[in-house]
Formats: structure tokens, sequence, C-alpha cells
């Protein structure tokens, strides 16, 4: 997975030259907020604190919504590329309240009969509702198959 920053190694390098006390100390504040606070607020202190970091780095809100689109876009293909993978270890259960679950080692389907969606979770991780497209049609029917 590589994130294209339009910078080059030199403008880092220069970068974290010339920022480094502020970089130790956002991450000095980041670790004790981590240890020392135990509700929501811990993570509201953690993302104004990255979000600071980021702000004062010169990058725009853009760059941070692209960087987050390539990281969703670079799991959805990973889960994806295990729906092929997996599909020969797929187990299909019939749920009491009418839904359907199809697991794999990492992946999980949850869905009802007949909607053109399924709920997925990868390693653990809910992607989300995603439309039924032929890779997942076929993951759900090699399920079926290894009953």
């Amino acid at each position: 997975m590589s994130f294209d920053f339009n910078y080059d190694t030199d403008t880092w390098v220069q970068f974290f030259q010339d920022k480094w006390l502020i970089l130790v100390i956002a991450l000095v504040v980041l670790l004790l907020v981590v240890r020392v606070v135990k509700t929501v607020v811990k993570w509201l202190l953690v993302v104004a604190i990255l979000a600071g970091v980021v702000v004062y780095s010169g990058y725009s809100l853009e760059d941070v919504k692209s960087i987050g689109t390539k990281v969703a876009d670079s799991v959805k293909q990973e889960a994806i590329a295990a729906m092929a993978g997996e599909a020969k270890d797929a187990t299909f259960t019939y749920n009491d309240d009418g839904t359907f679950t199809v697991s794999t080692k990492n992946l999980e389907l949850n869905g009802t009969p007949g909607d053109g969606e399924v709920k997925v979770s990868f390693r653990g991780t809910s992607l989300g509702t995603w439309k039924i497209d032929a890779t997942i049609q076929s993951l759900i029917d090699q399920a079926k198959k290894n009953v």
C-alpha cells in the first residue's frame, strides 16, 4: 500500500528535521492521553491531536480525505481477494431470525435471503453494507455447497 503525497523523500526528511520537537511532543501527549484517559473523550483528544499535527504539517483536508479513500479501497480489494481465495472453506448458516451468515477465516457476510445487500466484516472489522455482486454471490453459492 503506498500513498502519493506529492512530496519527495527530501521534503519529508527536511520536514522531520524542522519539526521534530513538535512531533515528539505530540507523540508524548498522545501516549499520555491513551494511558490516562479511559473514555470516549480519549479518542476525541487523539483525533484532535492528530488533526493538529496534520494541519501543522501542511496537509489539506482533501489530502487527508484522499488518504482515507485509498486505505478504504485497499481494504475493500483485500476483502474481495479473500472472498475469492477462501470460498472453498466458507460456511453457510441460517440464523433463527431468518437471516444468513457466510463465514470464512477472514470474512463474515450477514444478509437476508432475497435482499440485494449484505453486511461485510473483514478480519473482525465492519466494512459496511455492500450490494451483492458476482463475487459475493459466488461466495454465497459456494458456502451453500460446502454445507
